[in-house]
């Protein structure tokens, strides 16, 4: 076990020793806000600004600040640049469209052709001619409108407004839905943004047909939250279904532009089913869903006729004893309409698969003990596929192409760390954005066999005028499972000394908080924290994202017990060490960290001297069907699983000092979570916590209150560490 650690480390150790001759520390305005007060420059790694590809040939694009901001277009074959458009030219021609406008700095842009480009405006939709230049109008909305979605060809946008749908074109605005409201909600995304739902509205390839979910909540219990901001307070219901209550019920549309009719899909019952990953087939004859049923334990990929709504055939069927979880939708083959690519963990890792539209499986793409984390495209020929994953480690994203006849993956992208691919329109060139643990980002470009052409941007360090400690990643191994960590030390660390521990912890699943990318992603506050004197520690335990899915099921029916024990094995870790103080060690999370927080205190009193929950989760019965009956089962089949990880039932254990946080309004996480745990430490008699709420505020704690919320963690870490 010893020489198979020692091994890991010598594959995974990374450090970053950014030290300086400065004396400077970061206050707590500055690690929050990521602005330098005496610079007023911002502490975020170096960009450039709006850079994108143009739709077609081997043009990108950027925006140039400066005195005469501009907007450059380069030419990557021979590297000519045009950064002849500046903000003058943009602001004439939009006062000649419209004398009231003006543009007093350069608009956010989405490219229609390589000679025009789109921008909002006064909702309008205005479309500038670079030959010409001038504006025209493509279309308008009203300023209302929510979820707007626009076709490919951006000549259409589709919008819900008092949850109705609409639709704004060259006629005009077109209504097609009436009945939204009082418990029916369209066009927005459902099942709480589950299985990798992030809208509503889903336009056909060729814009002539608009699918959208309409969503039924009638059936879901009511729950207040109160606003305390009116005198007196008022009550704003919001449709929330716990885990083991009756679910919502949805639906999938379809509105024909031409015929200007609606149909709905025959989807079937039971009607307490998840209708996911939405794709259109190539000519919009057909809709592709996934059914996942209740128990989220089958996947069936389901098509429809876009003509009449009745199913046409099952595709095929995925099955898991533990859950399913189908996260993407079906890409399909350029110029092969009858072949699609699926990701899915049917292996046990999150990987490519190449079907016909029969349900054939023609083949696997991709192998192997690690995960695809993105289908990034497929080049027009269709023979080459292009993917980011954790081939390397799962600290790691790199840059892959898969040859779909020979199966051979080659590496595009060459240093260690955490690389996004963004491809031109044919495939031939890439923007590759990159960061280390020692590099904050840079940009290059590359043609499709990795090769760097040139480097875009560099950028600085900047925080180099800070002074910092050392940030290290490292393994450790828990019941023969390696765990990734991230340890930071204070500045002028000497091993001899006797350091606090603050350890951040969130646990949770589609999370990862260890990885090999700028500053091994810990945030500006870690690094103040290190700067006060302390080491702080992240460890990513089972249930964490980004490591297969034995993994990640292995807290299955048992939420925080498997995690617990991972985050001891750390804890025991850091006991080892000589420069570690155990008697000195603070634990701190939200969300699902406040649930881990409160767990370590409750099944581990006496190991931490404080811990700081906010937002926790305390009894899984009062959280999402979704969400919690994925990972629990529902309450009715998994009674003492439920009853094993309600932290109230163990309050008697609490005898640690524990400051518990909440916002007001959290409609994430309900605020009657802390609020009965609050009412069980009274209930106990001798229970005693420290409480702070957040009116106004969700489930995090933004804007100018985020300083404030941060400066009363560290308060409350430095009085009792």
């Amino acid at each position: 076990m010893r020489y198979i650690l020692s091994s890991l480390l010598c594959l995974f150790l990374w450090s970053n020793s950014v030290f300086s001759q400065s004396e400077r520390v970061f206050t707590m305005d500055e690690a929050i806000s990521m602005v330098d007060n005496q610079t007023k420059q911002s502490l975020r790694p170096k960009s450039i600004p709006m850079i994108q590809w143009l739709p077609y040939g081997n043009f990108y694009s950027y925006f140039k600040p400066g005195a005469q901001p501009r907007l450059c277009i380069v030419d990557a074959e021979n590297k000519t640049i045009d950064s002849s458009l500046i903000l003058s030219i943009l602001d004439a021609a939009i006062k000649e469209y419209d004398s009231k406008m003006a543009l007093k700095s350069f608009p956010m842009i989405e490219w229609i052709d390589n000679n025009s480009f789109k921008i909002i405006s006064d909702g309008q939709f205005l479309a500038f001619s670079i030959s010409e230049k001038s504006f025209s109008k493509i279309l308008s909305f009203p300023k209302t409108a929510e979820h707007t979605e626009y076709d490919k060809n951006l000549r259409q946008l589709a919008f819900v407004e008092n949850n109705n749908i609409s639709i704004a074109n060259s006629d005009g605005i077109i209504k097609i839905t009436n009945d939204g409201g009082k418990g029916i909600v369209y066009g927005e995304t459902v099942h709480r943004s589950e299985f990798g739902i992030t809208k509503g509205l889903f336009w056909s390839p060729r814009g002539n047909k608009l699918a959208f979910y309409r969503m039924d909540e009638t059936m879901v219990t009511d729950y207040a939250i109160y606003d305390n901001s009116t005198m007196p307070a008022t009550v704003k219901n919001i449709k929330y279904p716990v885990a083991g209550a009756p679910s919502h019920h949805v639906t999938v549309g379809i509105y024909d532009i031409n015929t200007k009719k609606t149909i709905y899909l025959e989807t079937g019952l039971p009607q307490e089913q998840y209708l996911t990953n939405i794709s259109w087939n190539p000519d919009e004859s057909s809709i592709y869903i996934a059914h996942v049923n209740r128990g989220q334990n089958q996947m069936l990929l389901n098509v429809y006729s876009a003509e009449t709504g009745f199913l046409e055939k099952n595709v095929f069927e995925e099955r898991d004893e533990k859950y399913i979880e189908p996260q993407h939708g079906l890409v399909f083959m350029p110029n092969e309409s009858n072949k699609f690519i699926w990701q899915s963990e049917k292996d046990g890792f999150n990987h490519l698969y190449l079907y016909s539209t029969n349900g054939r499986l023609i083949k696997q793409l991709t192998k192997g003990k690690w995960i695809v984390t993105s289908l990034i495209g497929i080049e027009p020929s269709g023979n080459m596929v292009y993917f980011e994953a954790t081939k390397e480690s799962p600290t790691e994203r790199n840059i892959y192409s898969v040859n779909v006849n020979t199966l051979e993956i080659k590496k595009l992208s060459l240093e260690q760390g955490t690389h996004y691919a963004l491809f031109n329109a044919n495939y031939s060139y890439y923007l590759d954005i990159f960061s280390s643990m020692n590099v904050p980002r840079r940009i290059s470009l590359h043609n499709n066999k990795g090769d760097m052409i040139e480097t875009l941007l560099k950028s600085p360090n900047p925080i180099a005028d800070f002074k910092l400690g050392e940030t290290t990643l490292f393994p450790i191994i828990n019941d023969g499972v390696v765990l990734h960590c991230r340890m930071i030390t204070p500045p002028d660390f000497d091993p001899k000394r006797k350091y606090p521990v603050v350890v951040y912890v969130y646990g949770g699943p589609h999370a990862q908080m260890v990885n090999n990318t700028w500053l091994g992603g810990s945030n500006l506050w870690m690094q103040l924290m290190a700067q006060r004197g302390y080491i702080v520690f992240t460890m990513d335990n089972r249930g964490s994202a980004n490591r297969g899915h034995e993994f990640e099921s292995a807290t299955f029916r048992d939420l925080g017990t498997v995690e617990t024990s991972d985050q001891m094995a750390g804890i025991n870790y850091l006991k080892k060490l000589g420069y570690v103080d155990p008697a000195r060690i603070a634990v701190h999370g939200w969300s699902f960290g406040g649930f881990m927080t409160t767990t370590l205190l409750s099944r581990h009193p006496g190991v931490f001297k404080l811990g700081i929950a906010g937002g926790p989760v305390i009894d899984w019965a009062l959280y999402e069907i979704m969400y919690t009956e994925r990972y629990m089962d529902s309450p009715q089949e998994n009674p003492e699983g439920y009853k094993k990880s309600n932290l109230i039932n163990q309050i008697n254990n609490l005898q640690d000092d524990l400051l518990m946080i909440h916002g007001c309004d959290d409609d994430v996480v309900l605020w009657q979570h802390s609020l009965m745990y609050c009412k069980a430490a009274v209930d106990t008699g001798n229970t005693y916590l420290d409480y702070f709420v957040y009116p106004g505020h969700k489930h995090n704690v933004l804007g100018k209150d985020r300083i404030h919320l941060m400066q009363k963690i560290t308060e409350y870490i430095m009085e009792k560490l």
